[in-house]
């Protein structure tokens, strides 16, 4: 059961900050316990607990750090119905919605499990010396470090999937990092629920305590002193441009500066090429008010906006949609501000003189977002630039367009996405090729007949994009590439091979992969 408690280096701990109070977004009320935040003395005892655990938990073997992060996994399930449940009152969200969070976060778990135990995120690369080479050639070997302890900040519409145990904290426990997760705000009770779970697999596997610790804080002082910390070597976030920008700015101002990981504002153009739209409107539209209106919106691939060429076509998609967003109900939103600021945007947009409300979901009583669609002109859209302003939730906006060419030419003005997705038939495919190119240098990831609202967790899979989407464009919060974000390469040179790390020494003791010599990946000896 939950104590209002966080956990310091394994310590369970009843902070004596300012309290950190959940509300139900559904129904307005107040929830118990209180959580305590942490003080000044709390956050530097998590991060030198953090420092000193570094060395021997990078070092593990591979199969205990991989078992670590499945004991993770199976201590979550173990939490059973009681997490699920406090979920459902912290934010609002379906049962069915959670569960299946649930399933994606003991998912990444094992899917990292495999990573550590498959080796080849350490990119080993052996470059035998050459002493008949003139001049001769070095004996250089390479693989990838873990960077050092990680700040972790937990997100607000994803209290499993991106926050305490989600695939930020997977990915840097996985490369070898402890993690010093702040929890979110809104959802305390979760987080602990979660946070036990960790500090149990850390326990049980005789890590350091400081492999892990879980912080509350009710304002930012806590968060701004966790990245300013020098223990601290990188950050991972998720949440608005303001915040993620802010911690940026800290990171960025410390004597030693460190990369921070933000994925922050997309507004996810999706892209209705004109036979798919003459071929199926109706059923574009039904997908796309779905993919818009769940989870109320709060999704950062929600599809904010749709741009197509001006056309009877286009005349009954809007109409379809329409129809179909009049018959939504409203949805709670996860917090009170969220919810205020939703309406405060929807409220902006409608009042716009060269936007048209289209359509409204059905009003809600408390912190419940009413959907919305609006749309507007070419030229519009060009010359006003809050219009390509993200709004949080259920609200989207239809751009028409003259011609394919000035679709294109607002495409390569807009600013970098998570996503964008386009709906074509095979008399498109022409077009669409004209298309690729400017999205792949906006977005990161191009998808087909489809929403960004479903983000695979796999090895092929890029959650991330150019900025304002994410503030480093190389990297993905999503799948096993998330890794790559903690890591960095070191090179030993003419290392005698007792000294050197076991997966690169000559004999190659544990058989991992390596490339040798700039040849394919092998197991060769060298």
């Amino acid at each position: 059961m939950m104590q209002g408690e966080m956990f310091i280096a394994g310590e369970a701990r009843h902070g004596t900050g300012a309290p950190v109070r959940a509300v139900n977004p559904a129904t307005g009320e107040t929830l118990e316990p209180a959580f305590g935040g942490a003080t000044a003395a709390d956050l530097d005892a998590a991060c030198a607990a953090a420092e000193a655990a570094f060395d021997t938990y990078r070092n593990l073997p591979a199969d205990a750090r991989a078992a670590f992060l499945e004991a993770i996994a199976l201590n979550i399930l173990d939490l059973g119905d009681i997490l699920i449940e406090r979920a459902m009152t912290e934010t609002g969200l379906p049962r069915p919605r959670l569960e299946g969070e649930r399933g994606r976060t003991v998912g990444q778990l094992r899917m990292f499990a495999q990573v550590v135990r498959d080796g080849r995120y350490q990119d080993l690369r052996v470059d035998p010396a050459d002493p008949a080479r003139v001049p001769p050639r070095v004996d250089l070997r390479l693989r990838n470090i873990p960077l050092g302890p990680v700040a972790v900040f937990g997100s607000s519409n994803f209290p499993l999937a991106f926050s305490v145990a989600g695939g930020d904290t997977a990915s840097a426990l996985a490369a070898g990092a402890p993690v010093v997760a702040k929890a979110h705000p809104a959802h305390p009770g979760t987080s602990e629920l979660v946070g036990s779970a960790v500090t149990k697999a850390v326990k049980d596997a005789g890590l350091p305590a400081g492999v892990f610790s879980l912080l509350f804080d009710a304002g930012y002082e806590i968060g701004v002193d966790l990245v300013a910390d020098p223990r601290i070597k990188a950050v991972g976030f998720t949440g608005s441009r303001r915040g993620g920008l802010a911690l940026l700015d800290i990171a960025q101002r410390r004597p030693e500066p460190i990369p921070v990981y933000a994925e922050m504002s997309s507004i996810n153009p999706v892209i209705l090429m004109p036979h798919a739209l003459d071929a199926r409107p109706e059923a574009i539209a039904k997908a796309f008010v779905g993919s818009l209106t769940l989870g109320a919106g709060q999704f950062c691939t929600n599809p904010g906006l749709v741009l197509a060429v001006d056309s009877p076509a286009l005349d009954r998609f809007v109409q379809a949609a329409a129809a179909e967003l009049a018959q939504m109900q409203a949805q709670p939103m996860l917090t009170p501000g969220i919810h205020a600021a939703y309406e405060t945007a929807v409220a902006a947009i409608a009042d716009h003189g060269d936007v048209r409300t289209v359509a409204k979901g059905a009003a809600g009583e408390f912190h419940r977002g009413q959907a919305a669609l609006f749309e507007t002109t070419a030229d519009a859209f060009s010359q006003h630039k809050e219009l390509q302003d993200e709004i949080f939730g259920a609200a989207s906006l239809v751009v028409r367009f003259p011609s394919l060419e000035a679709l294109r030419d607002a495409l390569g003005k807009l600013e970098g996405q998570l996503t964008a997705a386009l709906h074509v038939v095979e008399a498109d495919h022409d077009e669409a090729a004209k298309l690729i190119p400017i999205l792949e240098r906006k977005v990161g990831r191009i998808l087909f007949d489809g929403f960004g609202t479903g983000v695979e967790v796999g090895h092929a899979m890029v959650h991330g994009g150019p900025f304002p989407a994410t503030s480093d464009s190389r990297t993905t919060s999503v799948g096993s590439l998330a890794i790559a974000r903690w890591l960095r390469p070191v090179s030993y040179q003419d290392m005698p091979d007792g000294l050197l790390p076991a997966e690169l020494r000559r004999d190659n003791p544990l058989n991992v992969e390596r490339a040798l010599l700039g040849a394919a990946p092998s197991r060769q000896s060298a």
